[in-house]
């Protein structure tokens, strides 16, 4: 009686197994495929005459029809995003969101039933900045907002320094470094997820780069021209102020010279005496009579006539 029993469990047990099996058998294989923001993906199996396409618990977004018609507008969301192509089979969605992710089920049925999954994740992934922290040591820090699967790293050459993620998606993941800045060029920062990466280098030498040091530098730059400026100025107004000097110095000397003249010159006056028997005895002189005669000349004549007086009475003196 007990042997019995224990092999009507057997049996119990082995049906199940079996039902289990050919039950776990016919559930569909998900496949995993992945997508990038803004990108466009192909699901691939092909649905050639008739068949559709479910998203999650919305149910059926996508209907092909026999004669190759098909009708992919019944969800909002994917509207103008959703078509089918009647030459490859496959159903394409483009511009593709973070919130298109989930599992999206394939059933074509041109000849017989098949159930196909895909459960789509897709990925964003913005470009890294780095940017000097410390020009002194010439220290930079690499960003990037945080996304699904982003990790971020340091790269020498082939080497990676460093790395940092979070599971955190509204941060942004920072990771500092310090840079040899004789060999900056063999620097790279990595942003990477499943599908894509993008790369930023270390900028111009760290002086460059940072903002107080430009700015120091261009109030030096400001300051030695402000200093030139007036250095020329001065100096301009200094040779102007000099010919202005020379130029009325010399028109003094040219006004004062007539007045110089005029001083030096002394006018004597002609007292007219009367004749004396002496003057009249000299009247036989051809060279005085000629003299005396012209009016022009008479002042002149005059003038000889006293001083020949004057040396002929020092002479009788004598």
């Amino acid at each position: 009686m007990l042997f019995s029993q224990r092999k009507k469990l057997k049996v119990t047990l082995l049906y199940l197994f079996v039902l289990c099996s050919a039950q776990h058998s016919a559930q569909p294989e998900t496949r995993q495929v992945k997508g990038i923001v803004g990108k466009s993906l192909s699901f691939p199996e092909k649905v050639l005459k008739s068949g559709t396409l479910r998203y999650g618990d919305l149910g059926n977004i996508a209907y092909v029809y026999p004669g190759k018609q098909s009708n992919t507008n019944l969800e909002k969301r994917f509207e103008n995003r959703l078509h089918w192509n009647n030459v490859t089979g496959f159903f394409n969605l483009t511009d593709l969101q973070i919130d298109d992710s989930g599992v999206y089920t394939v059933e074509n049925a041109d000849e017989e039933k098949k159930t196909h999954i895909f459960q789509l994740t897709v990925y964003f992934l913005s470009k890294p900045q780095v940017t000097v922290h410390d020009s002194s040591s010439c220290s930079v820090v690499c960003s990037v907002e945080n996304g699904r699967d982003v990790t971020l790293s340091w790269y020498r050459g082939e080497e990676k320094l460093n790395q940092t993620s979070s599971p955190d998606l509204n941060i942004t993941l920072s990771l500092p470094l310090k840079v040899d800045v004789q060999n900056r060029d063999s620097y790279r920062c990595e942003a990477a997820n499943p599908v894509s990466k993008e790369i930023a280098v270390v900028p111009n030498p760290c002086i460059e780069s940072d903002p107080s040091k430009v700015a120091d530098g261009d109030e030096r730059t400001r300051g030695s021209l402000i200093i030139a400026v007036i250095c020329i100025l001065v100096a301009s107004g200094l040779v102007g102020l000099a010919i202005y000097l020379k130029r009325r110095r010399n028109g003094h000397s040219h006004t004062d010279s007539p007045e110089r003249e005029q001083d030096v010159i002394q006018y004597a006056e002609i007292t007219h005496i009367k004749t004396t028997k002496k003057q009249e005895e000299r009247r036989g002189i051809p060279e005085l009579d000629v003299l005396r005669d012209n009016t022009n000349l008479t002042l002149v004549y005059d003038t000889l006539q006293l001083h020949r007086m004057a040396a002929r009475e020092d002479v009788d003196t004598a």
